[in-house]
Protein backbone atom coordinates (compact mmCIF):
# COMPACT_ATOMS: atom_id res chain seq x y z
CA UNK A 1 0.00 0.00 0.00
CA UNK A 2 1.26 3.40 -0.99
CA UNK A 3 2.39 5.83 1.83
CA UNK A 4 0.00 8.29 2.44
CA UNK A 5 2.40 11.29 3.52
CA UNK A 6 5.72 11.90 2.33
CA UNK A 7 8.21 14.04 4.55
CA UNK A 8 10.91 15.59 3.01
CA UNK A 9 14.67 16.79 4.27
CA UNK A 10 17.70 17.64 2.82
CA UNK A 11 18.63 13.55 2.62
CA UNK A 12 16.11 13.16 -0.19
CA UNK A 13 13.69 10.80 -1.10
CA UNK A 14 13.00 7.06 -2.50
CA UNK A 15 11.30 6.03 -5.53
CA UNK A 16 8.23 4.78 -3.38
CA UNK A 17 7.81 8.32 -2.00
CA UNK A 18 7.85 9.90 -5.55
CA UNK A 19 5.48 7.52 -6.57
CA UNK A 20 3.43 8.11 -3.58
CA UNK A 21 3.03 11.65 -4.03
CA UNK A 22 2.84 11.40 -8.32
CA UNK A 23 0.58 8.68 -8.76
CA UNK A 24 -1.36 8.02 -4.97
CA UNK A 25 -1.77 11.56 -3.95
CA UNK A 26 0.09 11.71 -0.94
CA UNK A 27 0.62 14.33 1.27
CA UNK A 28 4.19 15.92 1.44
CA UNK A 29 5.45 17.34 4.50
CA UNK A 30 8.69 19.28 4.98
CA UNK A 31 10.96 18.70 8.28
CA UNK A 32 11.56 21.41 10.27
CA UNK A 33 15.25 20.92 9.97
CA UNK A 34 14.55 20.87 6.56
CA UNK A 35 13.17 24.51 6.62
CA UNK A 36 16.50 25.64 9.07
CA UNK A 37 18.85 24.34 6.81
CA UNK A 38 17.15 26.01 3.00
CA UNK A 39 16.87 29.19 4.89
CA UNK A 40 20.98 28.63 6.03
CA UNK A 41 21.91 28.68 2.35
CA UNK A 42 19.32 31.79 1.63
CA UNK A 43 21.59 33.79 4.04
CA UNK A 44 24.30 32.82 1.63
CA UNK A 45 22.69 33.91 -1.55
CA UNK A 46 21.49 37.11 -0.06
CA UNK A 47 25.10 38.55 1.16
CA UNK A 48 25.84 37.43 -2.69
CA UNK A 49 23.09 39.55 -4.24
CA UNK A 50 24.05 42.41 -1.85
CA UNK A 51 27.53 41.97 -3.38
CA UNK A 52 29.04 43.97 -6.32
CA UNK A 53 30.84 40.79 -7.63
CA UNK A 54 28.18 39.30 -10.57
CA UNK A 55 27.28 36.23 -9.85
CA UNK A 56 25.50 33.92 -12.36
CA UNK A 57 22.01 33.22 -11.65
CA UNK A 58 21.78 35.80 -9.47
CA UNK A 59 22.92 39.47 -10.31
CA UNK A 60 23.53 38.01 -14.15
CA UNK A 61 21.58 37.31 -17.28
CA UNK A 62 20.91 33.58 -18.24
CA UNK A 63 22.55 31.61 -20.26
CA UNK A 64 23.83 33.16 -23.75
CA UNK A 65 22.99 36.79 -22.03
CA UNK A 66 25.18 35.29 -18.79
CA UNK A 67 27.09 38.43 -19.32
CA UNK A 68 24.54 41.38 -18.33
CA UNK A 69 24.97 42.20 -15.45
CA UNK A 70 21.73 42.95 -13.69
CA UNK A 71 20.76 45.77 -10.94
CA UNK A 72 19.46 44.80 -7.82
CA UNK A 73 15.97 47.13 -8.60
CA UNK A 74 15.44 44.96 -11.44
CA UNK A 75 16.35 41.47 -10.30
CA UNK A 76 12.47 40.87 -9.19
CA UNK A 77 11.64 41.32 -12.36
CA UNK A 78 14.68 38.73 -13.41
CA UNK A 79 13.18 36.65 -12.04
CA UNK A 80 9.52 36.89 -13.41
CA UNK A 81 10.65 37.52 -16.92
CA UNK A 82 12.78 34.27 -16.79
CA UNK A 83 9.95 32.12 -15.78
CA UNK A 84 7.48 33.69 -18.28
CA UNK A 85 10.05 33.38 -21.12
CA UNK A 86 10.53 29.76 -20.81
CA UNK A 87 6.88 28.94 -19.93
CA UNK A 88 6.54 28.12 -23.83
CA UNK A 89 5.47 24.36 -24.28
CA UNK A 90 3.45 23.34 -26.55
CA UNK A 91 1.68 20.45 -27.89
CA UNK A 92 -0.57 18.13 -25.63
CA UNK A 93 -0.60 18.22 -22.20
CA UNK A 94 0.92 15.77 -20.39
CA UNK A 95 -0.15 13.26 -17.54
CA UNK A 96 -1.21 14.46 -14.18
CA UNK A 97 1.31 12.39 -12.60
CA UNK A 98 4.24 13.03 -14.79
CA UNK A 99 3.52 17.01 -13.39
CA UNK A 100 2.48 15.92 -9.99
CA UNK A 101 6.12 13.70 -10.26
CA UNK A 102 8.24 16.85 -11.90
CA UNK A 103 6.91 18.92 -8.68
CA UNK A 104 8.24 16.87 -6.27
CA UNK A 105 11.34 15.99 -7.51
CA UNK A 106 11.94 19.77 -8.08
CA UNK A 107 11.16 20.58 -4.14
CA UNK A 108 13.50 17.55 -3.29
CA UNK A 109 16.26 19.25 -4.74
CA UNK A 110 15.03 22.65 -3.04
CA UNK A 111 15.03 21.27 0.09
CA UNK A 112 18.34 19.86 -0.55
CA UNK A 113 19.99 22.76 0.79
CA UNK A 114 21.85 23.62 -2.22
CA UNK A 115 19.67 25.92 -4.18
CA UNK A 116 19.31 28.94 -1.92
CA UNK A 117 16.02 29.79 -2.40
CA UNK A 118 13.36 31.20 0.33
CA UNK A 119 11.55 28.72 3.11
CA UNK A 120 8.34 29.98 1.58
CA UNK A 121 9.41 28.76 -1.84
CA UNK A 122 9.79 25.32 -0.31
CA UNK A 123 6.51 25.60 1.40
CA UNK A 124 4.24 27.27 -1.57
CA UNK A 125 5.31 24.49 -4.08
CA UNK A 126 4.26 21.84 -1.29
CA UNK A 127 0.88 23.50 -0.59
CA UNK A 128 0.21 23.59 -4.46
CA UNK A 129 0.87 19.90 -4.41
CA UNK A 130 -1.40 19.14 -1.10
CA UNK A 131 -3.71 20.93 -2.44
CA UNK A 132 -4.56 18.67 -6.01
CA UNK A 133 -3.42 21.52 -8.06
CA UNK A 134 -1.90 20.30 -11.55
CA UNK A 135 0.20 23.04 -13.52
CA UNK A 136 -0.86 22.79 -17.25
CA UNK A 137 2.51 21.40 -18.38
CA UNK A 138 2.76 20.53 -22.60
CA UNK A 139 4.66 18.00 -24.24
CA UNK A 140 7.20 19.85 -26.33
CA UNK A 141 9.63 22.43 -25.15
CA UNK A 142 12.46 20.26 -22.87
CA UNK A 143 16.00 19.73 -24.66
CA UNK A 144 16.73 17.72 -21.37
CA UNK A 145 19.73 19.97 -20.42
CA UNK A 146 19.46 23.06 -18.52
CA UNK A 147 16.74 20.89 -17.55
CA UNK A 148 13.73 19.93 -18.17
CA UNK A 149 13.26 24.09 -18.61
CA UNK A 150 9.67 24.82 -19.92
CA UNK A 151 7.99 21.90 -18.40
CA UNK A 152 9.47 23.18 -14.85
CA UNK A 153 8.62 26.99 -16.36
CA UNK A 154 5.03 26.66 -16.70
CA UNK A 155 5.37 24.74 -12.65
CA UNK A 156 6.82 27.86 -11.50
CA UNK A 157 4.57 29.94 -13.20
CA UNK A 158 2.02 29.24 -11.26
CA UNK A 159 3.58 29.35 -7.86
CA UNK A 160 3.68 32.96 -8.80
CA UNK A 161 -0.04 32.90 -9.29
CA UNK A 162 0.46 33.27 -13.49
CA UNK A 163 -0.32 30.63 -15.98
CA UNK A 164 -2.94 27.73 -16.47
CA UNK A 165 -4.06 24.98 -14.59
CA UNK A 166 -5.88 21.79 -15.14
CA UNK A 167 -8.70 20.77 -12.97
CA UNK A 168 -10.21 17.28 -12.04
CA UNK A 169 -12.60 17.31 -15.34
CA UNK A 170 -9.11 17.88 -17.50
CA UNK A 171 -10.67 21.87 -17.86
CA UNK A 172 -7.95 24.47 -18.11
CA UNK A 173 -8.48 27.46 -15.61
CA UNK A 174 -6.04 30.35 -14.59
CA UNK A 175 -3.80 29.27 -12.05
CA UNK A 176 -4.53 32.50 -9.74
CA UNK A 177 -8.25 31.46 -9.13
CA UNK A 178 -6.82 27.93 -8.11
CA UNK A 179 -4.57 29.21 -6.00
CA UNK A 180 -7.28 31.99 -4.19
CA UNK A 181 -9.62 28.85 -3.99
CA UNK A 182 -7.24 27.09 -2.18
CA UNK A 183 -5.90 29.96 0.15
CA UNK A 184 -2.69 30.05 -1.17
CA UNK A 185 -0.35 33.38 -1.69
CA UNK A 186 1.79 33.68 -4.84
CA UNK A 187 5.29 34.45 -4.29
CA UNK A 188 7.24 36.81 -5.71
CA UNK A 189 10.36 35.26 -6.69
CA UNK A 190 13.95 37.11 -5.72
CA UNK A 191 17.37 36.42 -6.66
CA UNK A 192 18.50 32.91 -7.59
CA UNK A 193 14.98 31.62 -7.21
CA UNK A 194 13.38 31.57 -11.04
CA UNK A 195 16.45 29.27 -11.85
CA UNK A 196 16.39 26.95 -8.86
CA UNK A 197 12.63 26.24 -10.14
CA UNK A 198 13.61 25.32 -13.58
CA UNK A 199 17.07 23.97 -14.18
CA UNK A 200 16.75 20.37 -13.12
CA UNK A 201 16.68 17.03 -14.90
CA UNK A 202 12.86 16.01 -12.72
CA UNK A 203 10.68 15.25 -15.83
CA UNK A 204 12.82 12.53 -17.17
CA UNK A 205 13.65 11.36 -13.87
CA UNK A 206 9.68 11.56 -12.96
CA UNK A 207 8.98 9.50 -15.78
CA UNK A 208 11.77 6.99 -15.91
CA UNK A 209 10.86 6.20 -11.88
CA UNK A 210 7.37 5.22 -13.01
CA UNK A 211 8.66 3.25 -16.14
CA UNK A 212 10.97 1.24 -13.64
CA UNK A 213 8.03 0.82 -11.85
CA UNK A 214 5.69 -0.51 -14.41
CA UNK A 215 7.86 -2.57 -16.29
CA UNK A 216 8.96 -4.28 -13.35
CA UNK A 217 5.38 -5.60 -13.13
CA UNK A 218 5.00 -6.01 -16.86
CA UNK A 219 8.19 -8.75 -16.28
CA UNK A 220 6.07 -10.24 -13.85
CA UNK A 221 3.00 -10.64 -15.91
CA UNK A 222 4.80 -11.99 -18.74
CA UNK A 223 6.10 -14.68 -17.23
CA UNK A 224 2.51 -15.52 -16.35
CA UNK A 225 1.25 -14.77 -19.89
CA UNK A 226 4.52 -16.59 -21.23
CA UNK A 227 3.89 -19.87 -18.91
CA UNK A 228 0.27 -20.07 -20.41
CA UNK A 229 1.49 -19.99 -23.92
CA UNK A 230 3.59 -22.96 -23.08
CA UNK A 231 0.73 -24.78 -21.81
CA UNK A 232 -1.71 -23.84 -24.41
CA UNK A 233 1.04 -25.28 -27.11
CA UNK A 234 2.11 -28.26 -25.68
CA UNK A 235 5.33 -27.14 -24.54
CA UNK A 236 7.79 -28.29 -22.28
CA UNK A 237 8.74 -26.99 -18.28
CA UNK A 238 11.90 -28.77 -17.80
CA UNK A 239 14.14 -26.05 -19.60
CA UNK A 240 13.14 -23.28 -16.83
CA UNK A 241 14.73 -25.97 -14.39
CA UNK A 242 17.45 -23.75 -12.18
CA UNK A 243 20.02 -25.70 -12.74
CA UNK A 244 19.86 -24.74 -16.26
CA UNK A 245 20.58 -20.88 -15.34
CA UNK A 246 21.97 -19.78 -12.79
CA UNK A 247 25.06 -21.86 -12.81
CA UNK A 248 25.26 -21.93 -16.52
CA UNK A 249 24.38 -18.10 -17.61
CA UNK A 250 24.36 -16.12 -14.34
CA UNK A 251 22.13 -13.31 -15.26
CA UNK A 252 19.73 -12.69 -12.38
CA UNK A 253 16.89 -11.17 -14.32
CA UNK A 254 16.95 -14.60 -16.31
CA UNK A 255 17.20 -16.84 -13.29
CA UNK A 256 14.46 -14.92 -12.04
CA UNK A 257 11.87 -15.27 -14.76
CA UNK A 258 12.92 -19.24 -14.96
CA UNK A 259 11.88 -19.49 -11.62
CA UNK A 260 8.53 -17.82 -12.21
CA UNK A 261 7.80 -19.60 -15.10
CA UNK A 262 8.70 -22.66 -13.48
CA UNK A 263 6.32 -21.68 -10.29
CA UNK A 264 3.33 -20.80 -12.61
CA UNK A 265 3.48 -24.11 -14.43
CA UNK A 266 3.82 -26.36 -11.16
CA UNK A 267 1.48 -29.00 -10.86
CA UNK A 268 -0.27 -28.13 -14.31
CA UNK A 269 -2.20 -31.20 -16.13
CA UNK A 270 -2.31 -29.55 -19.78
CA UNK A 271 2.29 -30.25 -18.85
CA UNK A 272 2.23 -33.82 -17.43
CA UNK A 273 -0.28 -34.91 -19.94
CA UNK A 274 2.92 -35.37 -22.88
CA UNK A 275 5.64 -35.36 -20.44
CA UNK A 276 6.46 -38.59 -22.26
CA UNK A 277 6.04 -37.44 -25.92
CA UNK A 278 9.39 -37.51 -27.95
CA UNK A 279 7.82 -36.56 -30.71
CA UNK A 280 8.98 -32.74 -30.15
CA UNK A 281 12.68 -32.64 -29.33
CA UNK A 282 12.44 -28.78 -28.37
CA UNK A 283 9.96 -26.12 -28.07
CA UNK A 284 10.04 -23.21 -30.47
CA UNK A 285 12.76 -19.92 -29.68
CA UNK A 286 9.58 -18.01 -28.53
CA UNK A 287 8.38 -20.78 -25.95
CA UNK A 288 12.16 -22.01 -24.85
CA UNK A 289 14.30 -18.55 -24.56
CA UNK A 290 11.30 -16.69 -22.74
CA UNK A 291 13.14 -16.49 -19.46
CA UNK A 292 16.24 -15.21 -21.55
CA UNK A 293 14.30 -12.52 -23.08
CA UNK A 294 12.45 -10.99 -20.10
CA UNK A 295 15.23 -11.49 -17.74
CA UNK A 296 17.58 -9.60 -19.89
CA UNK A 297 14.72 -7.19 -19.76
CA UNK A 298 15.20 -7.00 -16.15
CA UNK A 299 18.60 -6.59 -16.02
CA UNK A 300 18.09 -3.85 -18.37
CA UNK A 301 15.81 -2.42 -15.44
CA UNK A 302 18.45 -2.88 -12.98
CA UNK A 303 21.23 -0.36 -14.25
CA UNK A 304 18.13 1.90 -14.98
CA UNK A 305 17.41 1.74 -11.25
CA UNK A 306 21.48 2.11 -9.92
CA UNK A 307 20.95 5.24 -12.88
CA UNK A 308 17.86 6.60 -11.46
CA UNK A 309 19.24 6.06 -7.80
CA UNK A 310 22.09 7.89 -8.52
CA UNK A 311 20.19 10.57 -9.73
CA UNK A 312 17.24 10.79 -7.14
CA UNK A 313 20.39 11.30 -4.57
CA UNK A 314 21.64 14.35 -6.50
CA UNK A 315 20.52 18.20 -6.37
CA UNK A 316 20.60 19.46 -9.85
CA UNK A 317 20.94 23.23 -10.51
CA UNK A 318 22.89 25.59 -11.76
CA UNK A 319 24.91 27.14 -9.76
CA UNK A 320 24.59 25.41 -7.26
CA UNK A 321 25.70 26.72 -3.24
CA UNK A 322 28.08 24.22 -1.94
CA UNK A 323 28.67 23.31 1.76
CA UNK A 324 31.43 25.76 2.09
CA UNK A 325 28.94 28.46 0.90
CA UNK A 326 30.74 29.06 -2.69
CA UNK A 327 28.13 29.55 -5.45
CA UNK A 328 29.72 27.57 -8.55
CA UNK A 329 28.32 27.10 -11.81
CA UNK A 330 28.43 23.70 -13.15
CA UNK A 331 26.99 21.61 -15.52
CA UNK A 332 25.04 19.03 -13.51
CA UNK A 333 21.38 19.83 -15.26
CA UNK A 334 22.79 17.84 -18.52
CA UNK A 335 20.38 14.64 -18.61
CA UNK A 336 22.66 12.13 -20.56
CA UNK A 337 23.11 9.73 -17.50
CA UNK A 338 19.29 9.45 -17.64
CA UNK A 339 18.35 9.69 -21.66
CA UNK A 340 20.58 6.73 -21.94
CA UNK A 341 18.73 4.15 -19.92
CA UNK A 342 14.99 5.72 -20.97
CA UNK A 343 16.18 4.75 -25.10
CA UNK A 344 18.11 1.15 -23.54
CA UNK A 345 14.76 1.15 -21.91
CA UNK A 346 12.67 1.39 -25.07
CA UNK A 347 14.87 -0.65 -26.77
CA UNK A 348 14.05 -4.14 -24.08
CA UNK A 349 10.21 -2.87 -24.20
CA UNK A 350 10.31 -3.18 -28.07
CA UNK A 351 11.70 -6.80 -27.96
CA UNK A 352 9.69 -8.03 -24.94
CA UNK A 353 6.58 -7.18 -26.91
CA UNK A 354 8.06 -8.42 -29.88
CA UNK A 355 8.41 -11.88 -28.14
CA UNK A 356 5.13 -11.87 -26.94
CA UNK A 357 3.55 -11.46 -30.26
CA UNK A 358 5.39 -14.30 -31.80
CA UNK A 359 3.94 -16.76 -29.20
CA UNK A 360 0.14 -15.03 -30.03
CA UNK A 361 0.59 -15.94 -33.57
CA UNK A 362 1.58 -19.66 -32.75
CA UNK A 363 -1.01 -20.18 -31.28
CA UNK A 364 -3.35 -18.53 -33.88
CA UNK A 365 -1.61 -21.44 -36.52
CA UNK A 366 -3.18 -24.26 -36.86
CA UNK A 367 0.19 -25.71 -38.48
CA UNK A 368 2.19 -25.22 -34.98
CA UNK A 369 -0.36 -24.70 -32.45
CA UNK A 370 -0.37 -28.71 -31.81
CA UNK A 371 -3.87 -29.63 -31.94
CA UNK A 372 -6.05 -26.04 -31.89
CA UNK A 373 -8.32 -24.78 -34.12
CA UNK A 374 -7.26 -22.23 -36.66
CA UNK A 375 -7.20 -18.47 -35.04
CA UNK A 376 -8.62 -20.15 -32.43
CA UNK A 377 -12.18 -19.62 -33.95
CA UNK A 378 -15.13 -21.48 -33.11
CA UNK A 379 -16.40 -22.58 -36.40
CA UNK A 380 -13.12 -21.55 -38.74
CA UNK A 381 -14.29 -20.36 -41.67
CA UNK A 382 -17.34 -18.60 -40.72
CA UNK A 383 -15.68 -17.59 -38.00
CA UNK A 384 -12.30 -15.52 -37.49
CA UNK A 385 -11.29 -16.08 -34.07
CA UNK A 386 -8.32 -13.93 -32.76
CA UNK A 387 -7.34 -13.45 -36.34
CA UNK A 388 -7.24 -9.69 -36.30
CA UNK A 389 -6.48 -9.64 -32.39
CA UNK A 390 -2.94 -10.29 -33.78
CA UNK A 391 -2.87 -7.94 -36.48
CA UNK A 392 -3.90 -5.16 -33.70
CA UNK A 393 -0.91 -7.06 -31.41
CA UNK A 394 1.38 -6.41 -34.48
CA UNK A 395 1.05 -3.02 -35.32
CA UNK A 396 1.59 -2.37 -31.52
CA UNK A 397 5.04 -4.15 -31.71
CA UNK A 398 5.57 -2.76 -34.93
CA UNK A 399 5.20 1.34 -33.18
CA UNK A 400 7.00 0.05 -30.47
CA UNK A 401 9.63 -1.03 -32.84
CA UNK A 402 10.08 3.08 -34.07
CA UNK A 403 9.61 4.29 -30.60
CA UNK A 404 12.92 2.11 -29.81
CA UNK A 405 14.93 4.32 -31.65
CA UNK A 406 16.74 6.70 -29.44
CA UNK A 407 16.37 10.62 -29.23
CA UNK A 408 19.31 10.49 -27.10
CA UNK A 409 21.47 10.34 -30.08
CA UNK A 410 20.32 13.51 -31.38
CA UNK A 411 21.12 17.09 -30.15
CA UNK A 412 20.02 20.62 -31.27
CA UNK A 413 22.16 23.71 -30.38
CA UNK A 414 20.49 26.21 -28.12
CA UNK A 415 20.78 29.84 -26.68
CA UNK A 416 23.21 31.43 -29.43
CA UNK A 417 25.14 28.23 -29.19
CA UNK A 418 25.89 28.52 -25.49
CA UNK A 419 24.20 25.41 -25.19
CA UNK A 420 25.51 23.40 -28.04
CA UNK A 421 24.85 20.01 -27.15
CA UNK A 422 21.65 18.42 -25.18
CA UNK A 423 20.57 15.36 -24.53
CA UNK A 424 16.83 14.67 -25.80
CA UNK A 425 15.92 12.88 -22.80
CA UNK A 426 12.39 14.43 -22.12
CA UNK A 427 11.62 12.82 -25.66
CA UNK A 428 13.81 9.39 -24.38
CA UNK A 429 11.33 9.49 -21.79
CA UNK A 430 7.75 10.58 -23.80
CA UNK A 431 8.40 7.83 -26.34
CA UNK A 432 8.99 5.14 -23.49
CA UNK A 433 5.38 6.18 -21.82
CA UNK A 434 3.95 5.41 -25.17
CA UNK A 435 6.11 2.16 -25.63
CA UNK A 436 5.20 0.91 -21.98
CA UNK A 437 1.62 1.48 -22.98
CA UNK A 438 1.82 -0.41 -26.01
CA UNK A 439 3.21 -3.16 -24.08
CA UNK A 440 0.59 -3.57 -21.70
CA UNK A 441 -1.98 -4.24 -24.57
CA UNK A 442 0.97 -6.56 -26.48
CA UNK A 443 0.60 -8.60 -22.93
CA UNK A 444 -2.88 -8.36 -22.85
CA UNK A 445 -3.74 -9.93 -26.32
CA UNK A 446 -1.41 -12.61 -25.46
CA UNK A 447 -3.78 -13.08 -21.64
CA UNK A 448 -6.50 -13.09 -24.06
CA UNK A 449 -5.08 -15.74 -26.81
CA UNK A 450 -3.41 -17.97 -24.23
CA UNK A 451 -6.65 -18.49 -21.66
CA UNK A 452 -8.98 -18.92 -25.21
CA UNK A 453 -6.34 -21.80 -25.89
CA UNK A 454 -5.91 -23.39 -22.65
CA UNK A 455 -9.55 -23.42 -22.46
CA UNK A 456 -9.99 -25.00 -25.82
CA UNK A 457 -7.22 -27.82 -24.33
CA UNK A 458 -10.60 -29.18 -21.81
CA UNK A 459 -10.77 -31.48 -20.24
CA UNK A 460 -7.28 -30.99 -19.59
CA UNK A 461 -6.40 -28.72 -16.89
CA UNK A 462 -4.58 -25.75 -16.23
CA UNK A 463 -1.73 -25.43 -13.52
CA UNK A 464 -3.43 -23.46 -10.52
CA UNK A 465 -1.73 -19.94 -11.16
CA UNK A 466 -2.34 -19.93 -14.88
CA UNK A 467 -6.01 -21.26 -13.91
CA UNK A 468 -6.16 -18.12 -11.89
CA UNK A 469 -5.34 -15.91 -14.19
CA UNK A 470 -7.94 -17.51 -16.83
CA UNK A 471 -10.31 -16.92 -14.02
CA UNK A 472 -9.28 -13.74 -13.39
CA UNK A 473 -10.30 -13.23 -17.06
CA UNK A 474 -13.15 -14.60 -17.17
CA UNK A 475 -14.96 -12.02 -14.82
CA UNK A 476 -14.95 -9.61 -17.64
CA UNK A 477 -14.71 -11.91 -20.62
CA UNK A 478 -16.10 -14.81 -21.67
CA UNK A 479 -14.60 -17.89 -22.78
CA UNK A 480 -14.72 -19.54 -26.37
CA UNK A 481 -17.67 -19.26 -28.80
CA UNK A 482 -18.63 -17.59 -31.77
CA UNK A 483 -17.25 -14.53 -33.21
CA UNK A 484 -18.35 -11.23 -31.27
CA UNK A 485 -17.69 -7.60 -30.96
CA UNK A 486 -13.89 -8.23 -29.87
CA UNK A 487 -12.40 -4.80 -28.95
CA UNK A 488 -14.12 -5.28 -25.16
CA UNK A 489 -12.36 -8.60 -24.62
CA UNK A 490 -9.23 -7.23 -25.47
CA UNK A 491 -9.79 -4.32 -23.35
CA UNK A 492 -10.76 -6.42 -20.46
CA UNK A 493 -7.38 -8.41 -20.77
CA UNK A 494 -5.50 -5.37 -21.04
CA UNK A 495 -6.98 -3.97 -17.39
CA UNK A 496 -6.36 -7.22 -15.81
CA UNK A 497 -2.63 -6.79 -17.06
CA UNK A 498 -2.52 -3.12 -16.02
CA UNK A 499 -4.07 -3.36 -12.73
CA UNK A 500 -1.32 -5.51 -11.71
CA UNK A 501 -3.76 -8.79 -11.43
CA UNK A 502 -0.90 -11.07 -13.16
CA UNK A 503 1.80 -9.58 -11.41
CA UNK A 504 0.53 -10.76 -8.15
CA UNK A 505 0.23 -14.20 -9.37
CA UNK A 506 4.08 -14.31 -8.92
CA UNK A 507 5.08 -11.89 -6.02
Amino acid sequence: MAKSEVVINTTGMTFEDVLAVARHDAKVVIAPTTIEAVAHTRSRVDALAASAEPVYGISTGFGALANRHVSPEYRVQLQKSLIRSHAAGLGNLVEREVTRALMTLRLKTLCSGHTGVRPVVVETMAAILNADITPAVYEFGSLGCSGDLAPLAHCALVLMGEGEVVDQHGNITPAADALKAAGIAPVELKEKEGLALINGTDGMLGMLIMAISDLTMLCDSVDVTAAMSVEALLGTDKVFLPELHEPLRPHPGQALSAANMLNVLKGSPIVASHIDDTSVVQDAYSLRCAPQVTGAVRDTIAHATLVATRELAAAVDNPVVLADGRVSSNGNFHGAPVAYVLDFLAIAVADLGSICERRTDRMLDKARSHGLPPFLADDPGVDSGLMIAQYTQAALVSENKRLASPASVDSIPSSAMQEDHVSMGWSSARKLRQAIDNLTKIVGIELMTAARAIDLRAPLQPSPITGTAVTELRKTSPGPGPDRFLAPDMQAAVDVVANGTLAKLVR
